[in-house]
């Protein structure tokens, strides 16, 4: 079997503006994303995904400089850009990773990747029993094909598996869950200045330890271990993105009714 992992990327983020392009321990966050990804044993290649834009130049020329491959395609239709891009590069199976995530573990997603049985659709944490910054989902190109075809909803065009989780009576999904008990209420991601404050102080952190490949458990001993390094992003929710486009979804049903 053939995995792709596909890095959303862009630089025009409404929230938290070249996010992905922001500097810890002199590396660019991408360039953490995509180092952490790589670090899994089960992807065959790592590509990043942008869209059209001269805002995403220095995403282009960071990829160049790493030797990462590029796909560029539709700036809103995320589900497309995917498609497009499992056109090109071609696999068994996508993980899809986005881009905020510099913390991402290598070592889950192939735990992760190893729970899955044949019959399996999709992958995901659905259940959110890990940190929000530790998304992995993976899923058949097949089912992205699919979805690519039937989604309808700015929400499922926009954030990319929103159709397939949606349609269990199509695909085999399975959650994955965290084998440690639930740590879900913790925020790892970058969306926002506090939460840049939060995973820089983890990166330097290990990385004045000279440990590189740190795990999510250690990251979890370290946050659990210094309480208020954990409530420096407490005050933002879980998913605001989503949650902002299917309240758009809202909207739009109610004014054509």
């Amino acid at each position: 079997m053939k995995y792709i992992a596909m890095i959303q990327a862009r630089a025009g983020s409404s929230r938290l503006r070249n996010k992905v392009l922001m500097e810890i321990c002199g590396k660019p966050v991408l360039q953490h994303v995509i180092e952490r990804v790589s670090m899994s044993k089960s992807v065959d290649e790592v590509i990043v995904i942008t869209s059209v834009g001269r805002e995403n130049l220095p995403i282009l020329s960071l990829c160049a400089k790493l030797g990462t491959r590029v796909f560029v395609g539709s700036e809103d239709d995320v589900l497309d850009r995917y498609y497009q891009a499992s056109r090109v590069y071609k696999s068994d199976y996508i993980i899809r990773v986005t881009a905020d995530c510099p913390v991402f573990d290598g070592g889950l997603l192939d735990d992760a990747i190893e729970s899955m049985t044949p019959e399996d659709d999709y992958l995901g944490m659905m259940s959110e029993t890990f940190a929000d910054g530790l998304d992995i989902e993976v899923f058949k190109t097949e089912a992205l094909q699919k979805s690519w075809k039937q989604a309808k909803l700015q929400s499922e065009r926009e954030h990319v598996t929103q159709y397939i989780k949606k349609h269990p009576e199509e695909f085999k999904l399975r959650d994955f869950v965290s084998p440690v008990g639930d740590f879900g209420d913790n925020r790892w991601t970058l969306d926002e200045k506090e939460d840049f404050e939060l995973i820089k102080t983890i990166i330097e952190h290990f990385y004045s330890e000279n440990i590189y490949d740190f795990t999510y458990k250690d990251v979890l001993n370290f946050v659990n271990a210094n309480p208020d390094v954990r409530v420096i992003n407490s005050r933002y929710s879980r998913n605001e993105g989503l949650q902002k486009s299917l309240n758009n979804d809202k909207e739009l049903q109610d004014r054509e009714e």
